[in-house]
């Protein structure tokens, strides 16, 4: 009796060791937008990876926090936002009244929003999910973390090789000691011509979302006086339309999502009220703004059927869980992105590293007065660097939502939801690559970003957000690798007031164009320019005198081997000529095909390296 006792107590401390303390490749720890697609990513890149997330709920302030209309990114459906994005669509297509336009924003109930990427996560191998875990505490642990959490009440340390802070506020990252930008950045610190000549600390106001229903017209269905209630907060509504306010909120199911400004639900706040010591007693104040706001819908503008309803969320005062924050503080990253990145991204390199697109217009929100107003050019689709993800000073730690590394001017179009959703994508393929190639001494200070551009691209997700030529393209990802490497280059257009980004794909090649990249990347290049001399447009004849120059194969050889190919083939549409002037789309598939420049390794800068 006395071994099986013993044997008993060992099993049970051996048991309880092994419970206190985890392991796992990757840790992405934040389960909103950027967490849930850095945390699938990871996984589906075959490494062990763990989502942390401390509320109920899955996608942090698209779901949690009420924010269930998007409208940025919806021309760019790619990797797991298009993912995550269709199946909210076949979820409601035959719900009466649900817009089923192809670019239509995309608008979901919290719950459902919710439930869905929490199906996603289940169907992952590799990827393991705890939900409703508090996380209290940070350290280095060689190049890799320990971070500790809550888990069935216990503190439970977790291990990983690569730490993604996917938190609202990048409280993780702020608790390893990384150091932060706050508020608007000045000219001088940026070059931005459109940020103020001294620095403001000052930030976009946050929303709490209230997301209500209209119930039948002969139900009243009025809520108690919230705490502290004041009419007088919320007067400029008189006189306001508000069945059109609501209209532009409309969800699924007669609900209807309240975002509004001015007297309404979105609030001034400043940095210390976001501070950790300071935040929840601020959340508890503007909770009560948004209740009043909605008791004095019905009662002082007459709604009387428009309610919160009980089971949408599971708070106490039925409010979405967290609020929707436009901002915060910004990590210092290995680069930083900035207006520059957005409206000139030729004006340096950093376009060849792009993880991720966006597309969201920037917000403008502020009850401080001192912040000044930004008047914006039209807003291009845009790229976001791989360096803005990863912390500058720290080793294997990434940063998504707020705490990315932007300007502030930048941010105000980053932190979108569905913008995050595709840089945590791209964040997840980075920790993935670090945590893979760990044994051979990778980190975030040595990354491949080709190895983790690939990778991306391997899993259909968007490195560049061309309007004019479809992901279902059979050559899609040629265009993407030859537009990584500068070759051929986006082409910003005005539409209207928008700017859409082309890439021409009938249009002639300029060899002015391509000449400097072909120059730094190939070395046989200079020889050939000066034997050839091609003219203002590069023909057909001058990609195939290139091609065989660089294959070794002899001319005709090549020529006969691709008119052959031309139509049956690649299927282009103009047939074979060598005197014609060849288009953006036949070299960016047969450069890809002969020539691979998207082998060539490039570091964080977009420099090349050898």
């Amino acid at each position: 009796m006395f071994k099986k006792l013993l044997l008993s107590i060992l099993l049970t401390s051996t048991l309880g060791a092994y419970a206190e303390t985890i392991k796992t490749d990757v840790l992405v720890v934040g389960g909103t937008a950027s967490g849930v697609a850095a945390g699938i990513q990871s996984a589906r890149s075959k490494v062990k990876t763990m989502l942390v997330e401390p509320g109920p709920w899955l996608g942090g302030e698209m779901t949690a926090g009420g924010m269930c209309i998007l409208d940025g990114n919806r021309t760019l459906q790619a990797g797991i936002w298009g993912e995550f994005r269709k199946k909210v669509r076949d979820f409601y297509k035959k719900t009466p009244g649900y817009d089923t336009t192809a670019n239509a924003p995309l608008k979901f109930e919290p719950y459902t929003g919710a439930a869905i990427l929490k199906k996603i996560c289940d169907t992952v191998k590799n990827l393991t999910l705890k939900l409703n875990t508090a996380y209290s505490a940070v350290k280095k642990d060689g190049n890799g973390w320990e971070v500790t959490v809550t888990m069935n009440g216990k503190p439970v340390t977790i291990k990983t090789k690569v730490l993604v802070d996917a938190t609202p506020l990048g409280d993780l990252a702020a608790m390893a000691g990384t150091k932060f930008s706050v508020g608007f950045d000045s000219r001088k610190e940026t070059g931005e011509e459109l940020a103020p000549e001294k620095a403001l600390p000052v930030i976009e106001d946050i929303t709490w979302v209230a997301v209500v229903k209209e119930f039948p017209k002969n139900t009243i269905y009025l809520m108690q006086q919230p705490k502290g209630y004041d009419e007088s907060l919320y007067v400029c509504l008189k006189g306001k339309d508000i069945k059109k306010m609501l209209e532009s909120g409309r969800l699924p199911n007669n609900k209807f999502m309240i975002k509004w400004t001015e007297c309404a639900n979105t609030y001034g706040v400043t940095i210390e009220q976001l501070s950790p010591a300071k935040r929840e007693e601020y959340y508890r104040s503007v909770r009560l703004r948004t209740l009043g706001l909605v008791f004095y819908i019905q009662n002082e503008l007459g709604f009387k059927n428009i309610g919160i309803e009980d089971s949408e969320f599971g708070s106490k005062d039925h409010l979405p869980y967290i609020p929707y924050i436009r901002e915060y503080r910004r990590a210092q990253g290995l680069v930083r992105m900035g207006l520059r990145e957005i409206y000139t991204p030729y004006a340096n390199k950093l376009y060849r590293t792009s993880i991720a697109v966006g597309d969201a217009s920037f917000g403008q929100h502020y009850s401080d007065p001192a912040a000044p107003k930004t008047n914006y050019p039209p807003l291009p689709a845009y790229t976001v660097p791989l360096g803005a993800v990863v912390v500058k000073d720290q080793v294997n730690l990434l940063v998504t939502e707020k705490a990315m590394s932007t300007t502030h001017l930048a941010n105000a179009s980053t932190f979108y939801p569905s913008v995050q959703m595709t840089v945590g994508q791209g964040a997840g393929a980075t920790a993935a690559y670090c945590a893979f190639f760990a044994s051979n001494g990778k980190t975030t200070k040595n990354l491949d970003v080709r190895a983790i551009q690939g990778e991306l691209m391997d899993f259909k997700a968007m490195l560049y957000p061309y309007a004019d030529v479809s992901p279902s393209d059979k050559y899609y990802r040629a265009i993407e690798q030859v537009t990584a490497t500068g070759l051929l280059r986006e082409i910003q257009e005005p539409k209207g007031k928008a700017m859409q980004v082309l890439f021409k794909p009938d249009s002639a090649v300029v060899t002015a164009e391509i000449k400097p990249v072909l120059l730094e990347t190939f070395t046989r290049a200079f020889i050939w320019f000066s034997k050839n001399k091609p003219g203002e447009q590069f023909t057909v004849g001058d990609l195939v005198s290139y091609l065989s120059d660089y294959t070794l194969t002899e001319p005709k050889t090549l020529q006969l081997t691709l008119q052959k190919q031309w139509l049956d083939t690649y299927k282009f549409k103009q047939a074979f000529d060598m005197k014609r002037p060849v288009t953006r789309y036949e070299f960016a598939v047969l450069v890809n095909k002969y020539l691979n420049p998207f082998s060539t390794h490039v570091d964080v800068t977009g420099k090349i390296v050898n």
